[in-house]
């Protein structure tokens, strides 16, 4: 992609990040915590990077914003729907997943 100009780039990465919200949005069946788990990263993840970038230009956006936008709907009404409560193993995978985090000093 180096060969494209700035503008160009910014258009395509950002019709990929909107491309990667309406994934994660038609795959509702997908948890946090198993993004979490496999990826090291989730809908909330996004949220923050999203609050991040725009600190970073000098636009202002909050938190619940962010995620309203991630999720497509209120977070609290998104985690009504769609989060059940996640289980004894998913949660034994994402503490293993943090250990070796921890070990490896990331």
């Amino acid at each position: 992609m180096q060969h494209l100009d700035d503008a160009t780039r910014t258009q395509l990465e950002a019709a990929a990040f909107r491309r990667l919200l309406q994934h994660l949005d038609a795959h509702k069946e997908v948890q946090n915590i198993d993004l979490m788990i496999l990826a090291d990263f989730c809908r909330n993840c996004l949220s923050k990077w999203l609050v991040s970038a725009a600190d970073e230009h000098g636009a202002e956006l909050d938190y619940e914003a962010a995620r309203e936008y991630v999720y497509g709907m209120p977070y609290g009404e998104w985690k009504d729907k769609y989060q059940p409560k996640a289980t004894p193993e998913q949660l034994a995978a994402f503490e293993q997943r943090q250990a070796r985090k921890r070990e490896s000093g990331s």
